[in-house]
């Protein structure tokens, strides 16, 4: 399962398997583009970066950090480009696709939604067993949102009616 921490600059990713209760990174990065470049030519190279972590690491799902924004509305609208390349790349691939806010990704990695991201990269670490280590606050995130789908997944199996 991949977990995405969408931004223009910064689009974190994590890879996160799910064996027998045990969660385990397969990897983790950070994609980057550079502030210089004209806003398409750093969404398409997003576009393409984004699709090499899926041909490389197959994953079956796809779980993104839904954006949320309140006070700086200059960086709402390329976080929010980002994010549409990252949803355009996993609908394209075929790809069942989740989104959890950031209070989600907090209480499910830290148990509390007031978390730092300092407490999510430290619970982070933890949970997935401290390796690959991100290589950012951005893949630490990514990897937060790839465990919160599977810990939501695993809930609702719990609750599911048989």
């Amino acid at each position: 399962m991949l977990g995405i921490d969408p931004g223009l600059t910064r689009m974190g990713f994590g890879v996160v398997q799910e064996t027998r209760g045990k969660l385990e990174a397969l990897t983790c990065g950070t994609l980057t583009t550079s502030p210089t470049q004209q806003t398409p030519t750093r969404l398409m190279m997003l576009f393409e970066q984004l699709r090499l972590v899926l041909s490389d690491w197959r994953p079956d799902v796809v779980a993104c950090e839904r954006l949320f924004f309140a006070a700086n509305v200059l960086s709402v609208v390329p976080a929010v480009q980002a994010s549409g390349i990252a949803l355009l790349v996993a609908a394209q691939s075929g790809l069942e696709v989740f989104e959890y806010t950031p209070l989600q990704v907090k209480q499910a990695v830290v148990g509390n939604g007031n978390a730092t991201k300092k407490q999510v990269q430290y619970m982070v670490e933890r949970l997935v067993g401290g390796f690959p280590q991100p290589d950012s606050a951005d893949a630490a995130d990514a990897l937060g949102v790839a465990i919160t789908h599977l810990s939501s997944r695993r809930l609702a199996g719990l609750t599911a009616v048989k």
